[in-house]
């Protein structure tokens, strides 16, 4: 699998945390260090096509045409993608084997950026929703407003995108209960195949964190957030749509194949500042998260030995231990409807380890927060969802 971070936007979002700059003066530099990491860093993912690439940030649906067009040509050069046999680079390829998902705004989903992306391999969108209120998004700072998010997906739908995803943030201090049942009323009404669905979380270094810090801005409430995902839950699975993780709700056939590849511990690499890459076996590694620094960098390597010798500086990397191993297959295991199998956890990490989880988890089971779990497969109940967390935490081993 591969990851591309675009580290660009408009404006920035009163509660993300994630790499970006509204700063666009390293954005060819960037992009120039992007496509030089792709054809530098191949020999880390097996030969063959790749069986995803997700385009995030950031804000991908910023890219030009000719960027996205040189950033998929690189991508064919290099065999990460079969090309198309017409010799267009930007017809559609690979539809039925690949997963290639661009996250976009609202705001930036014109019919010329639309038609540019129908014409480009890429077959699924994950759109930047958060609500359907205005008050919601000016409080979030986002970019677009009401009638764009209705309006978005309405036009991509048009245009021939059946794999749609869109975000929406629940438990907001300006969305109250009915406004986030109206939410989840218009997303599905508008047929949308997949939902993505967040507490709304105050980081420390965000503009949120900073304001709710000084109490300007009230703090999230506990007792909300259950009420908004019970409402999200009862909602989305009457309509159809398998809760196959925490966050995650899709129609049948519309998981995301690049997440769930994460969450079941596939080879993946990560290109572009601040992006996160894992080997499949003990080897994380991840990117500066500065522009200017990878930039400059990747400006200044055109040997592996010169990639090898900016380990410390441009990237970093922690090798996971046995321990650390084991507890993350907890976790993501139990956050998705997969659950955890004892069988397959002795078969990776050994009886000793399965004694451990089985044990760490007879008060859970007491407490009617797993399903049945006679056949020896242990998944979360809705009141575990509800505490999936601290359900994994209970296995950890520390």
């Amino acid at each position: 699998m591969l990851y591309i971070h675009i580290p660009f936007c408009k404006q920035a979002c009163s509660y993300c945390n994630f790499h970006f700059s509204t700063s666009m003066k390293t954005r060819h530099a960037v992009i120039d260090g992007i496509c030089k990491e792709l054809e530098m860093r191949r020999p880390e993912l097996p030969a063959g096509s790749v069986p995803s690439v997700y385009f995030g940030g950031g804000t991908p649906s910023l890219l030009t045409e000719v960027e996205l067009g040189r950033i998929f040509q690189v991508l064919y050069d290099n065999e990460y993608l079969t090309p198309p046999t017409s010799g267009s680079p930007n017809e559609p390829t690979n539809q039925q084997t690949n997963e290639l998902t661009l996250e976009a705004n609202p705001d930036d989903l014109d019919e010329a950026t639309i038609q540019t992306l129908a014409a480009s391999p890429i077959n699924r969108l994950s759109i930047g929703i958060q609500s359907f209120y205005e008050e919601d998004l000016r409080f979030m700072n986002r970019a677009h407003n009401a009638d764009e998010a209705r309006s978005a997906i309405k036009k991509v739908n048009r245009a021939g995108f059946d794999d749609v995803s869109i975000d929406l943030i629940y438990g907001g201090q300006t969305t109250t209960d009915d406004m986030w049942a109206e939410n989840l009323r218009i997303a599905t009404d508008l047929g949308v195949t997949h939902i993505s669905a967040y507490a709304l979380t105050v980081e420390p270094k965000t503009a949120l964190g900073v304001n709710v810090a000084k109490g300007k801005v009230s703090n999230t409430d506990d007792v909300k957030f259950d009420r908004h995902f019970n409402k999200l839950v009862d909602h989305l699975t009457s309509h159809g749509y398998r809760h196959y993780e925490v966050s995650n709700f899709c129609l049948p056939g519309h998981e995301s194949r690049h997440n769930s590849g994460y969450w079941s511990g596939q080879v993946y690499l990560g290109i572009g500042p601040g992006a996160h890459g894992f080997d499949g076996q003990r080897t994380r590694k991840w990117n500066v998260s500065n522009n200017a620094a990878y930039a400059k960098a990747w400006a200044e390597i055109n040997t592996p030995e010169d990639f090898a010798a900016a380990d410390g500086f441009l990237y970093d990397a922690e090798s996971l231990t046995d321990n650390d191993r084991y507890n993350e297959y907890i976790m993501t295991g139990l956050r998705r409807d997969v659950g955890v199998s004892v069988s397959e956890l002795e078969r990776l990490f050994g009886a000793e380890k399965v004694r451990y989880f089985t044990d760490s988890q007879r008060g859970n089971v007491a407490a009617n927060l797993f399903l049945d779990t006679s056949d020896g497969v242990y998944r979360l109940s809705r009141a575990g969802i509800m505490r999936a967390d601290g359900v994994g935490g209970d296995g950890f081993w520390v």
